[in-house]
């Protein structure tokens, strides 16, 4: 593993590559870390503390996890990446629902660009939207649990100054990624979630250390460790289906005769189930943080059931919300039929099955088998934080667990694997013996 690290800062293209990847975490992390105007930093610090140790600490739970708590600081980059995966996620469904978007899909590279378009148009949109909602809620004094006033003044052009720099902080977020994409080692907006997470990692260990003791954070790094490796080991897993590829001639050359296989991984729908559920759970929170100042006794059902996220019940639904939207993403996003249809026209096969109707109907089956163990491994991972914030008072970002365990270990993998290719490309070794 030395050895391959080495190579890469060996290699000149390779290293600078690297290089132009950690200045651009740096000056993220630097704008995640600035504040935007006419915020009052010290009224912050206090009610984020306040907050801490309120009934209030999991309500903003994934957004400002996704922005590395920028969010509840009100940075510039306070919006984090949330606008741009909200963005991806919709124009992923869109595609299935609107035929121009299938058709572009279907165009190559060329459709691709023009839905990539799209999504930063949509992404800048969402941006104005949440910005505007989390500043109007700053203003009002129902961000944060705090009798303390976070903006130095309620006027209506240090409202519109804050909005608008931070959906230019988003602009700039994924112009960032792209650079990251097109002239670092490749997964741009990946590596840039991943930035966000681990930015709360250190701070949220040494929490539970002075709360708990050095025992109970000996005992929570021990099980982190071993989550890391049980989802490492259930993140590679996948089941291959064999294809065979028949003889044909074209002209005077013979193609074909070639044996591969179809990948289809035990969770194939990634993190984007857990975020969907999270999303959904979130909007009955968020309305009533709108309506707290109401006798309603919705209101107190929500919070009492629905805002911190340590009662069963919430267990129980964010459980069966992740089963339910893995079954559904992989459905919109593996299509058995068009699969079906591609090997038929190559002139692939798979072993002991007609091709057709036969192929579609089995690879149907397969995926649906394979689907319940990835749900149920993905609807437990994400209870973790919310059992540590049961049995221990954790904060609500614990850090081995839920969403953010499952991009730590995704986009390390895939970056892992990217910078392995170039190094293969080079005659080195990778970093996967």
């Amino acid at each position: 593993m030395l050895g391959a690290f080495a190579n890469a800062f060996r290699t000149p293209d390779l290293r600078r590559k690297l290089l132009f990847v950690l200045v651009i975490i740096v000056i993220f992390r630097a704008g995640s870390q600035l504040p935007a105007p006419g915020v009052n930093v010290g009224n912050v610090e206090d009610c984020i503390n306040l907050t801490k140790e309120g009934s209030g600490a999991g309500l903003y739970n994934l957004v400002n996890l996704f922005s590395g708590g920028a969010l509840l600081q009100l940075t510039v980059f306070a919006l984090g990446i949330m606008p741009y995966i909200t963005a991806s996620i919709i124009l992923q469904l869109l595609v299935v629902v609107i035929p121009r978007l299938e058709r572009l899909k279907n165009e190559g590279q060329s459709g691709q660009t023009k839905i990539t378009q799209y999504t930063r148009y949509l992404t800048l949109g969402l941006a104005l939207l949440q910005a505007t909602g989390i500043v109007a809620l700053a203003r009002s004094g129902n961000l944060l649990t705090c009798d303390k006033d976070l903006l130095y003044s309620n006027s209506t052009s240090t409202f519109l100054v804050m909005v608008v720099t931070m959906t230019a902080g988003t602009a700039v977020i994924m112009w960032l990624g792209e650079l990251i994409t097109e002239r670092g080692v490749g997964n741009g907006m990946s590596i840039l979630i991943f930035t966000q997470v681990i930015a709360t990692f250190p701070s949220t260990m040494w929490a539970v250390k002075q709360e708990h003791g050095w025992y109970t954070f000996a005992g929570v790094l021990a099980i982190g460790l071993a989550l890391v490796a049980a989802v490492i080991f259930i993140e590679q897993a996948q089941r291959r289906i064999p294809v065979q590829y028949a003889r044909r001639m074209v002209g005077s050359k013979m193609f074909g005769g070639s044996s591969t296989y179809i990948p289809l991984k035990v969770n194939q729908a990634g993190v984007i189930p857990v975020i969907f559920a999270s999303s959904l759970l979130y909007l009955p929170a968020m309305a009533a943080q709108f309506n707290q100042n109401s006798d309603a006794k919705w209101v107190d059902w929500i919070n009492t059931y629905f805002v911190k996220g340590d009662h069963p019940l919430y267990m129980a639904a964010f459980f069966l919300l992740i089963v339910f939207f893995t079954y559904f993403y992989v459905s919109i996003t593996f299509n058995p039929k068009e699969v079906a249809d591609n090997m038929k026209k190559y002139g692939g096969f798979i072993p002991g099955i007609r091709a057709g109707k036969p192929t579609e109907d089995y690879l149907s089956y397969v995926l649906s088998r394979i689907t319940l163990p990835g749900s149920l491994y993905l609807g437990l991972i994400a209870l973790i934080p919310l059992i540590a914030l049961a049995l221990i008072n954790a904060n609500s970002n614990f850090p081995f667990g839920g969403t953010s365990i499952l991009i730590m270990v995704g986009v390390a993998l895939d970056t892992v694997k990217q910078i392995e290719s170039q190094l293969q490309q080079r005659n080195y070794e990778g970093f996967l013996r």
